[in-house]
């Protein structure tokens, strides 16, 4: 008996739960060590070829703005319908001035086929960053799970404003225009169930919420529902804090943005919580406690939403459109308009790209550099993008006046999903926020108060926020689930599915830190690819091994 064959044996035996693996372990189909190239060490001839990835003495480093790896197709890395598994240690740093990106990616957005393995960073989705260091892992054979189901209707809202995954639940924040009512935080209980989580101040909507630092913060405001064509509310108390989420129905004020009535969105960047007031100029950073320092006012204008891109936080604008970023101090740069459009309403990162949903067209422009925009085309008849989010390998947007959600299809073509808010009578119907969570995208609406949910192929999240420095991520399609792993145990498993109805193979490059989101920003190194669905054991083992 070979000697390494020996001495894996005698270790089995002395440790039972730990797996040792060898270099031609069984199913392995990419091996890719990452410390110092680019091979791939198992035995099948997936060599990378960098395109700007970094290597230091045991990882390579990624960017986040243009490096990747890309592996030629083969195929030995066209699984079929079968099963197959993706093991990587991947580091992330604690403050992020940009989005966290794809991990691993081989899809073909043309035909919606093959998978991705991402870490979502949310911000800018209309008020609100849905999603926060969340795990995604999705496949995809051009199939839609489910068309879009009806949630229920968190309290007595007219409005769902804000979305938000924290700790394993979906948060709303809502919209209820009572004299004696005031906007709620609700969580998600299932089916058509909402959890009430208290309401924060008097004033009549939460209108915005976002993780930061492990905690779940809220802006409230006096919402003014005329601006969507809807009767006033009679509740005039006025919003403009902010508070943070402690457990149960109790809130903790962390103060509020100077004058104003109300917080209109937020956003983390750069190991801050930055937050915008919702009918009056400025930008503000929190510093603690109940302190707010004054950020500037990019162009002079109102603001309408935060996002953060490649080292930038930007601001979208009212009243002329436009997008900021932000210099630092009170000093913002102009990056220019977006054809004749007059507001800017959301932000999202798609495919390396900054995407912004305007007013009155209802397009979306991807950003191009400098003062450059390009018009990738119009959702329908529609006259207002709010809420977009990648999902499974496509940008999906919401529209005024239908309610509407479009899947983007490339260049300048967006396809229908449905309508969600079918009221009658009114001339607005907003689908206005978005986040996704147990593997759906979920949206809110106007005026029915109302949250939807979709899956497009089958896919499974971690909705818990994933912890900064290296951690151990698995990705398992094992028979008729899907599975997430982290640092050697199972974080969440999808519900069941026909392997038959997802064939995903297909021609295109296998990218290592590249996707539908994002260029990856931070480290990877040790990454495998099986063609066989690992076990909780094995993975717990390759947890256990540090890397070579």
């Amino acid at each position: 008996m070979h000697p390494a064959t020996i001495l894996t044996v005698v270790l089995a035996l002395a440790f039972p739960l730990v797996v040792v693996y060898a270099e031609d372990d069984q199913g392995l189909v990419g091996h890719w060590k990452l410390n110092g190239s680019t091979k791939d060490h198992s035995g099948c001839g997936n060599d990378g070829q960098n395109r700007g990835a970094v290597f230091n003495a045991n990882a390579a480093v990624f960017n986040g703005k243009d490096a990747c790896i890309q592996v030629p197709n083969s195929q030995s890395l066209r699984f079929g319908t079968g099963d197959f598994s993706i093991a990587v240690w991947v580091h992330t740093d604690e403050v992020l001035d940009d989005v966290l990106g794809d991990i691993l990616s081989k899809y073909d957005p043309e035909k919606r086929k093959g998978f991705n393995l991402s870490i979502m960073n949310y911000a800018g989705v209309t008020t609100s960053q849905p999603n926060y260091r969340n795990m995604h892992f999705g496949i995809d054979n051009a199939r839609t799970s489910s068309g879009w189901r009806d949630c229920g209707r968190p309290g007595n809202c007219l409005f769902v404003c804000a979305l938000a995954v924290h700790e394993g639940g979906l948060y709303a924040g809502t919209f209820e225009t009572g004299k004696e009512e005031a906007g709620h935080v609700y969580r998600y209980d299932g089916g058509m169930n909402w959890v009430d989580c208290g309401s924060p101040d008097r004033s009549n909507s939460v209108m915005c919420l976002a993780v930061f630092k492990g905690r779940l913060y809220a802006g409230t405001a006096r919402y003014r529902a005329k601006g969507s064509l809807l009767p006033d509310s009679p509740n005039q108390n006025p919003g403009g804090h902010v508070y943070r989420y402690e457990g149960g129905a109790k809130w903790t004020d962390c103060g509020r943005l100077t004058e104003a009535n109300e917080v209109y969105a937020l956003a983390v960047y750069r190991d801050h919580l930055y937050a915008i007031p919702m009918y009056s100029p400025g930008v503000y950073r929190f510093d603690g406690e109940s302190s707010w320092t004054y950020c500037g006012t990019p162009g002079g204008l109102r603001s309408m939403s935060l996002a953060v891109f490649n080292g930038g936080l930007y601001s979208t604008g009212n009243g002329g459109a436009g997008v900021w970023r932000y210099e630092g101090g009170t000093n913002w740069s102009d990056c220019g308009k977006q054809g004749q459009e007059t507001q800017t309403y959301s932000v999202a990162i798609h495919a390396g790209n900054m995407y912004a949903g305007t007013w009155p067209s209802g397009s979306v422009f991807r950003y191009d550099g400098e003062k450059t925009w390009t018009n990738c085309g119009r959702l329908g008849q529609e006259k207002e993008v709010m809420a977009m989010v990648v999902y499974n390998g496509k940008l999906y947007g919401g529209t005024l006046p239908l309610a509407e959600v479009y899947r983007y299809d490339g260049a300048t073509t967006w396809t229908r999903t449905g309508q969600l808010d079918t009221t009658p009578g009114v001339p607005y119907r907003r689908a206005w926020t978005m986040a996704v969570y147990q593997g759906q995208l979920f949206a809110g609406t106007l005026p029915s108060g109302r949250v939807y949910s979709m899956e497009a192929g089958k896919n499974v999240t971690c909705d818990r926020e994933l912890a900064l420095g290296w951690r151990h991520l698995a990705a398992v399609r094992g028979g008729n689930k899907l599975m997430l792993y982290v640092d050697g145990k199972l974080a969440a498993t999808s519900s069941a599915f026909d392997p038959a109805e997802y064939d995903i193979s297909n021609d295109m490059l296998l990218h290592i830190g590249f996707g539908a989101h994002d260029y990856f920003n931070g480290s990877m190194r040790d990454l495998r690819i099986y063609n066989r669905a690992l076990t909780d054991s094995e993975i717990s083992g390759l947890f256990g091994k540090e890397p070579q």
